[in-house]
């Protein structure tokens, strides 16, 4: 595999796009582990290597187990997510997966018995800034250490 581009210095004004949605990530007030756990689901969805191997480095720091990392992908069969957390990963599904089914009023409805509906609109936000990456990595063949 070969890097295609750096795409922040290629368009540095893009670059800082997407950074100042990072930054207004930062004042959801969405939980850190949480916002991770979305972006690696959604990068796994997408097949975004560089994604995965950077958020699943990150969530360790937060202190995340390895246990849950690893089972990220098979949340619904397992015990270790909670119930907010669950509906948060069902949502990332979703919206990362829109055109297939959008989001239909039961997922909402479980959604919504879980955040308020700022936190809800943060949720979409995360997912849309992953979404976003993910396809700039994945469009410039960004892959693990490839800007080390």
């Amino acid at each position: 595999m070969e890097l295609r581009m750096v795409h922040g210095k290629v368009n540095p004004a893009a670059y800082q796009a997407m950074m100042k949605l990072e930054g207004f990530m930062e004042t959801t007030g969405l939980d850190p582990i949480l916002y991770e756990l979305i972006k690696i689901r959604s990068s796994q969805i997408n097949g975004c290597s560089f994604c995965i191997d950077m958020h699943t480095k990150a969530t360790r720091k937060l202190g995340e187990t390895e246990q849950r990392i690893y089972l990220i992908s098979v949340w619904r069969e397992t015990p270790f997510f909670t119930a907010k957390e669950k509906a948060v990963l069902e949502l990332t599904e979703a919206l990362t997966r829109i055109s297939e089914g959008g989001v239909p009023d039961e997922l909402y409805d479980k959604v919504m018995e879980q955040l308020t509906a700022q936190e809800y609109v943060a949720v979409i936000m995360a997912v849309n800034t992953i979404n976003a990456w993910n396809r700039l990595a994945i469009a410039t063949n960004m892959y693990p250490g490839c800007l080390d």
